[in-house]
């Protein structure tokens, strides 16, 4: 039986929104480059889509694959559904691509060693898909860029040094360079390539330049990045250079700077190096560059210069703290780079000259109004995959795309993704949970367990898992908002200190002002599986384990799931325990008045390729209400459902004897609403609940934006009846 919930509370939502005048970016389609691999490919090889350009009629796109050696062409004729159009290899480390009347120009890594770097560029035709033309380039190339008027092409030739090697001081020789080739008739004239010296230019090695990124303006001038040298470059018309200048140090406060397992937005960075990785052009007098950091700097943001050398902008701390109120702070690279900002793009649309900045480590990418350089004004941050890396805008189409380099494994993980987002007369779909604006900052992550206020409306409690162990929080969010806002956190304490080590994944209200939790337990890491009971404040009134009947049959996988039925906690159990049949998982019950436990069985659905559990439980009316999921991503996924069981037919057996079988209902099947947003299907969905005005809320764990894109999902199912 399929259960429909009413769409009341969404109409109600989309009713209640103004009429539809601002435009907005959303993601309307993910593709998968691993579908591009040919037939008779190893489906697991390692994929990527690093830089990324695009046709001049906008509908085919073109990207790098470093670890297949090929490049990658996508049919974007239709954007909403991306069609693989296969593979062409280059022999060597393809590392930069652009595209000029039907070919493509790709840079090509052909380095034997860092001591000898080689490379080359190679013409690929891409209506035959074979090389027309190649060029020697003297070194290892890394970013190139075309010409406004087609006429040349200006390649970074980075030499880039072993960082192995003396901790990766610099200098390591040769020296890196920049090259300027011109084009006829659309094919690159090799033997008129000219070399541009750029050494003694920084004051960092300069004797070693190291080009990063390389970008043209409309007069033909060049501004070109030396990454490590803390140093950037224009180059004139007549391939002179005009002007060299230092990206300069900054002091940055307001940021988390320790990878410690919580998210503290109180700490400093000073005198850090900017040191930046992509250049843009915002107009023929302005770049902007993102200053991710090599070896000694990165300072978090991203900055604008005239490029006479004058700083006329800087983001501080606005970036970093912009990406964390939407829960895409990476905690792990707290101590190092942060969000690691690393892609510019600029485009024109729609007569508003936008600039899109891409955080690599927070997997978003911001999108600024450029319009005045000295006042830039972020307009939205939408999600990207896994280390997004490149980006392409193509304003003709409204289109803005970006390049994800990171693949997990073809074993049911997110593979590297190509991401297209399309510029509407609509609400932004993304992000759909903040915390901006709270003071101080709230950061967030790893969501788990959901629960509803038992009296008022559109506002529920939240979770953060083991991932910040080391400091278990409740979130308080406000639904009632557009998007749905975090407006509290409230630590949970053991002896007037966070209670550490702690990994919640339920939550249910006591009816007293506190709240019932449980935890998935580590015996060997963890405070072992269990139950927590906290008063108003957060402060631990009574820890409740495991009776020796569940403690002799446990497995790591716990309780993902709690729920109050007057004196009685029901736990929802993920996995199977030792004692239980296959596919078969315990919903467990405890007493808090008799201190008797007891269990029943719930029937799982068929298991796939991946594990099958369960991640929720929740009452409403005569039911119990659990989320069935597999652990698989994109179209791997197969279960991600709501179910339901009688309440009454929860009746627990004492534990150690036969336990009961329940019988389920499906209510929803979860993964339309996981492909709502344009992206692949997660595999973490983990909290469910049902406000005390009827209407249904999932929310996915997002992993810390650890091995994750870091989005979290989080929706109304409409009203539950």
């Amino acid at each position: 039986m399929i259960l429909r919930l009413t769409l009341g509370g969404v109409l109600a939502l989309t009713t209640a929104l103004p009429a539809l005048a601002e435009m907005n970016f959303n993601r309307i389609a993910a593709f998968p480059v691993a579908d591009n691999t040919p037939s008779g490919t190893d489906a697991a090889r390692e994929t990527s889509a690093e830089i990324i350009s695009v046709t001049e009629d906008g509908m085919t796109l073109v990207y790098t694959d470093s670890p297949a050696g090929v490049i990658g062409l996508i049919d974007i004729t239709d954007p909403a559904a991306p069609k693989g159009l296969g593979e062409v290899s280059v022999k060597g480390e393809p590392t930069s691509v652009t595209v000029l009347g039907g070919k493509a120009f790709v840079a090509v890594n052909t380095s034997e060693s860092y001591a000898n770097p080689s490379g080359r560029l190679d013409v690929v035709d891409l209506a035959t898909k074979t090389e027309v033309a190649s060029c020697d380039l003297g070194g290892q190339p890394d970013s190139i860029a075309k010409s406004k008027d087609g006429r040349f092409l200006a390649i970074a030739i980075e030499n880039e040094r072993d960082e192995e090697l003396n901790d990766g001081a610099l200098p390591q020789m040769p020296a890196g360079t920049l090259v300027k080739l011109p084009l006829k008739n659309g094919l690159p004239e090799c033997a008129a390539l000219q070399t541009i010296d750029v050494t003694g230019l920084s004051e960092i090695a300069g004797e070693d330049p190291e080009p990063e990124f390389v970008d043209i303006n409309g007069k033909g001038e060049i501004a070109l990045t030396l990454q490590e040298n803390n140093a950037i470059v224009i180059v004139g018309a007549d391939g002179k250079v005009a002007k060299a200048f230092s990206a300069g140090t900054a002091t940055v406060e307001g940021i988390d700077t320790k990878k410690d397992g919580k998210l503290d937005f109180t700490g400093k960075i000073e005198n850090i190096a900017r040191e930046p990785d992509a250049v843009k052009w915002i107009d023929d007098d302005h770049i902007a560059i993102a200053n991710e950091g090599d070896w000694k700097g990165g300072t978090r943001g991203w900055t604008i210069f005239a490029k006479d050398g004058t700083m006329v902008y800087d983001s501080g701390n606005s970036f970093e703290r912009a990406v964390a109120a939407i829960g895409h702070f990476p905690d792990k690279r707290a101590g190092k780079k942060g969000v690691e900002p690393e892609s510019v793009e600029t485009g024109t649309f729609g007569g508003q000259k936008l600039i899109f900045i891409g955080s690599e480590r927070g997997s978003v990418v911001g999108v600024y109004d450029g319009t005045d350089p000295a006042a830039p004004k972020l307009l939205q941050l939408l999600p990207s995959g896994i280390g997004p890396e490149g980006y392409v805008a193509i304003p003709e189409r409204n289109l803005l795309v970006s390049a994800n380099e990171t693949d997990l494994g073809a074993d049911g993980a997110a593979r590297a993704h190509v991401m297209i987002y399309q510029r509407q007369e609509a609400p932004a779909a993304y992000p759909m949970l903040t915390s901006a604006g709270t003071d101080p900052l709230i950061g967030w992550g790893a969501l788990s367990g959901l629960a509803a206020d038992p009296e008022k409306a559109g506002i529920l409690y939240t979770i953060s898992d083991s991932f910040y162990s080391a400091e278990p929080r409740i979130f308080t969010i406000d639904t009632t908002q557009k998007p749905a806002k975090i407006v509290a956190a409230l630590d949970v304490t053991r002896d007037g200190a966070p209670a550490q080590l702690t990994d919640l994944e339920g939550i249910t209200p006591d009816g007293k002002g506190g709240f019932w939790l449980s935890t998935e337990g580590n015996t060997a890491k963890m405070v072992p599986h269990g139950l927590l009971h906290v008063d108003a404040k957060g402060k631990i009134k009574e820890q409740v384990g495991l009776p020796p009947e569940l403690a002799a049959v446990e497995t790591r996988f716990g309780f993902e799931g709690i729920a109050k039925d007057g004196d009685t906690l029901w736990m929802a159990v993920q996995r199977e325990w030792k004692d239980d049949p296959k596919g078969m998982v315990k919903l467990v019950s405890y007493n808090t008045e008799t201190k008797e436990w007891g269990a029943v069985h719930y029937p799982l659905e068929p298991k796939g390729a991946g594990w099958m559990g369960l991640s929720e439980l929740t009452f409403h009316g005569d039911w119990a209400y659990v989320i069935e999921r597999d652990n698989l991503i994109g179209d791997k996924a197969v279960v991600k459902r709501l179910y339901r069981v009688k309440r009454a037919d929860l009746v627990a057996a004492p534990l150690g004897s036969e336990l009961p079988v329940v019988a389920k209902e499906e209510v929803r099947d979860l993964i339309p609403d996981l492909k709502a947003t344009g992206g692949y299907v997660v595999d973490k969905v983990e909290g469910f609940t049902i406000d005390s005005a009827g209407t249904g809320w999932v929310v996915t764990d997002n992993d810390g934006v650890d091995d994750s894109s870091g989005e979290t999902l989080f929706f109304p199912v409409g009203t539950v009846e």
